[in-house]
């Protein structure tokens, strides 16, 4: 790791003038692609500050912005809540902890406003996000919404429907608390190990339209290892994986099942999202 990316040469605070929000702006464009159409002005990031929202960055020694994390605040039901709406951190501060870093920071100054509840949106096959969002976060899927966002014009979003899962951060909760301190789901290891696995289906031998899904108290639903390379390698099979994906979530989770876990996978089995129906 270069010195500039050490921890404790990141500082993370507020965007607080315009050339800051601006800042942002680039990063977005670099992040998500030059054609992106559902980039965040610096007006927004500025002015959401000013009614509970979150736009906070990271910078290095130089004071170059290398992350950051946005969403915007409101109510819903009656309860205070935040949409996390983007959080980026540049390819050369990755794998180092910031965008940890930047959820938690987050989560402190939501808690500051009296905000309990933040939720957003991720790609349910890529499986770094959901082990990030649910291990190391706490954050629990709620709801799959289908092509969620259409075409962004984003380089990353090319290949595929944009399918999220929405996710559910209850920030004081005390199972966030543990998953923060790095606990995992005290789960039975032995029914999870011999709960069935959902994969796509073998095109040759089954209609995935006629398909059914087991109904096991304990149920795991497989994604791709890599989506990215694979949707460049195969966008066939990528294209395969997300109807896979979509139907089982779309079966699971309007019927008492609930995501408590995720298996990063391993060289003999693939990612996993562990669900239970404890009704």
């Amino acid at each position: 790791m270069s010195h500039m990316l050490r921890s404790h040469d990141v500082t993370l605070q507020p965007l607080g003038t315009r050339q800051e929000c601006l800042a942002c702006v680039s990063l977005q464009r670099e992040i998500w692609g030059q054609d992106f159409i559902d980039v965040v002005p610096a007006t927004i990031l500025m002015v959401c500050q000013r009614i509970g929202g979150v736009a906070c960055g990271a910078f290095d020694i130089n004071d170059r912005l290398i992350g950051f994390v946005f969403g915007i605040s409101g109510v819903v039901n009656g309860i205070l809540a935040h949409w996390s709406d983007m959080l980026a951190v540049r390819p050369e501060a990755r794998r180092t902890g910031l965008g940890r870093r930047l959820k938690l920071y987050q989560r402190t100054q939501l808690l500051e406003r009296g905000i309990r509840v933040a939720c957003w949106s991720y790609d349910p096959l890529m499986a770094a996000n959901a082990s990030f969002n649910l291990n190391a976060l706490g954050a629990y899927p709620t709801e799959y919404v289908d092509d969620m966002y259409g075409d962004t014009g984003s380089t990353l979003h090319r290949g595929l429907d944009t399918d999220r899962l929405i996710v559910k951060w209850q920030l004081d909760a005390p199972g966030v608390e543990r998953r923060i301190a790095g606990a995992r789901h005290t789960a039975s290891l032995d029914a999870v190990a011999e709960a069935p696995v959902v994969l796509p289906p073998d095109p040759t031998k089954s209609n995935a339209a006629d398909r059914s899904f087991p109904t096991d108290n304990w149920i795991r639903i497989a994604v791709p290892t890599d989506i990215v390379s694979l949707k460049v390698s195969d966008p066939a099979e990528a294209r395969r994986w997300q109807r896979s994906v979509r139907a089982a979530f779309r079966a699971y989770l309007t019927t008492g099942y609930r995501v408590v876990d995720f298996y990063e996978g391993s060289a003999a089995e693939p990612p996993t999202y562990v669900l239970i129906n404890d009704f």
